[in-house]
């Protein structure tokens, strides 16, 4: 592979693994497609031009993104609307994005006979109690609970589909929480931290028992890339890094590290239909492809993030005042 497209690589996850190939795949040009949502910013892969080129559409238009998939080898199809709380009170936006979109982005593939590979998320199994041991494996049913998640879900069937019927060649990732630089404030991580940066208190869904399996955004962008090129087509992965953390410790453990009391936040009514818990097991990944996390310890990779939205005020304060009355307006 020379020439990669990525999908909704000006968004928090897409661009960060655009500045990873950026570094780790020097001889790669590298296409990023992104329509610049309110959650895609041309900031996001700034100096990086000498290789990396911006299409700015939509991956529902289906003569743009037919021709971005013809002048490159590959796709990692990242590009999807993804915050939980706004599919619960916009549901269509998901649905034309995540199932729509995917759609094109499939025929086109198919078409051109290019590889693509689909990422998606842990939410699509649903959820796990608080005290089961078990983990998500690629054989767990879905269950999806959301309408992001079920569009995901979606989207990922039809690559099932694709793959089976056309014989596109495709892989599959679902991935556990991320977390890192470029992540939009409206998340649970970066909204804290920006709380507390502008001096108010962070915000405690419900009473914080639900876990999240966090997962540095860098460690991402090394298990798709293992997958990309190494992957078994047709298959599916799981990426994690076994950082399964409640809401509440993570609250606290933000708050310490940035010098306050660790009681000092706010609890707010929680999500409609939230989640208990996720869990990965990234085994295939690590057995299969050799594949393994760098960002084991969660403090130290929070730190950094805490350290990151602390020096790059400018580009996070923009957003800042809209989104918390957003969730002003959702008693959140």
């Amino acid at each position: 592979m020379q020439k990669i497209l990525v999908t909704g690589g000006a968004g928090f996850i897409g661009s960060n693994f655009v500045r990873y190939i950026y570094r780790e795949r020097p001889n790669w040009q590298i296409e990023v497609y992104d329509k610049l949502t309110y959650a895609g910013n041309k900031a996001n892969i700034s100096g990086l031009e000498d290789r990396v080129t911006l299409t700015v559409a939509d991956i529902c238009d289906e003569q743009e993104i037919g021709a971005a998939i013809a002048r490159n080898d590959a796709v990692v199809h990242f590009a999807a609307e993804s915050h939980n709380d706004n599919s619960l009170h916009h549901p269509w936006p998901f649905v034309k994005t995540n199932i729509v979109g995917t759609f094109r982005i499939l025929e086109s593939v198919r078409k051109h006979n290019k590889r693509i590979h689909h990422i998606s998320t842990d939410e699509v199994y649903g959820d796990l109690e608080l005290d089961d041991p078990a983990k998500f494996t690629p054989d767990t049913p879905y269950n999806p609970s959301s309408p992001y998640s079920s569009t995901k879900a979606g989207s990922d069937l039809l690559v099932r589909a694709w793959a089976r019927s056309f014989g596109v060649k495709a892989t599959i990732s679902n991935c556990s929480n991320n977390y890192g630089p470029y992540q939009h404030i409206e998340k649970f991580i970066p909204r804290q931290i920006t709380e507390i940066l502008e001096g108010r208190k962070p915000k405690l869904y419900g009473s914080g028992e639900n876990v999240r399996d966090w997962i540095h955004t860098e460690d991402h962008s090394s298990g798709v890339l293992s997958i990309l090129e190494k992957g078994k087509i047709g298959e599916t992965y799981l990426i994690g890094a076994n950082g399964e953390e409640n809401n509440k410790n993570v609250v606290e453990l933000i708050l310490e590290l940035m010098g306050k009391n660790k009681s000092d936040y706010e609890h707010v009514n929680d999500r409609p239909g939230h989640d208990l818990r996720y869990a990965i097991d990234a085994s295939k990944l690590m057995n299969e492809l050799n594949w393994l996390p760098k960002y084991t310890d969660f403090k130290s990779g929070l730190a950094d993030t805490i350290k990151w939205y602390e020096e790059n005020e400018a580009w996070w304060k923009p957003e800042k005042q809209a989104t918390e009355e957003k969730y002003k307006e959702l008693g959140r």
